[in-house]
């Protein structure tokens, strides 16, 4: 079996003075998918006994960046998306193994007042046809933050958050596509009623409150659902405004 974490840090350096150490020392994970590292190459010397990182840098500093420590060698390494347009904001890293693709996600924010909802919704159909492309191959795990509240469910106050930015028609749209096309939520596939959040705005005590989103997940091609044996969100760890998430999966 197979446990992965991911985690956006908003941050790293930040993080790490903040317990990131201990969570990754305490839970052993075969891998550690990050997102939004907000580091240059050369920034952070972060080694950890016996695993190796692979690191996708955003060329403008100190924004978004993406990462994997893995304890197993990859085959092979593909840094960021295979469409050039796409591929200068450190939101990929992609290992190949004998059984699987392990993929880490950082999904462009459509931001205040959906400014980047087009390009959101171009890059969407990019990562789309990537993810098949993998899966033509053999099964596919990708997780991070997807950077929307698919259902209703998924967020405290849908009603008023309709039509901002992770809880649009547009992009919950994108999410129901991706899953149709031969996807599953880990999280609601095991805990279809359940209500957890993995995101807290940092504004108004929101998280003290409950009043969070879920936004952070383990997608995976539909041809290894049945080998999902857990899907959890660690909403006591702290040192981000997200929570990390896990996977316990047979592969």
């Amino acid at each position: 079996m197979k446990k992965y974490i991911s985690w956006n840090v908003n941050g790293l350096r930040a993080v790490v003075n903040k317990g990131f150490g201990e969570f990754f020392e305490a839970e052993q994970a075969d891998a550690f998918c990050l997102q939004e590292t907000k580091l240059q190459a050369g920034q952070i010397e972060l080694d950890f006994p016996g695993y190796k990182s692979y690191w996708d840098y955003a060329d403008k500093k100190g924004y978004s960046g993406t990462a994997i420590y893995t304890k197993q060698e990859p085959l092979n390494v593909t840094i960021g998306l295979p469409d050039e347009p796409h591929n200068h904001e450190g939101r990929s890293v992609c290992l190949e193994f004998d059984t699987h693709y392990l993929v880490t996600v950082y999904v462009p924010n459509a931001q205040n007042e959906l400014q980047r909802l087009d390009y959101r919704m171009e890059w969407e159909d990019s990562w789309r046809e990537y993810m098949l492309s993998l899966k033509s191959r053999k099964p596919v795990i990708f997780c991070g933050d997807l950077n929307v509240a698919h259902e209703a469910i998924d967020l405290k106050n849908p009603k008023t958050n309709h039509k901002h930015a992770g809880f649009t028609d547009e992009e919950r749209a994108k999410m129901s596509r991706m899953l149709a096309s031969g996807f599953v939520d880990t999280y609601r596939y095991l805990y279809p009623d359940k209500v957890e959040y993995s995101w807290w705005s940092y504004r108004m005590n929101a998280r003290a409150k409950g009043i969070g989103w879920r936004i952070d997940y383990f997608i995976v091609s539909d041809d290894i659902k049945d080998r999902i044996r857990d899907s959890v969100i660690y909403t006591d760890v702290l040192g981000s405004d997200h929570a990390p998430i896990g996977l316990e999966i047979d592969i």
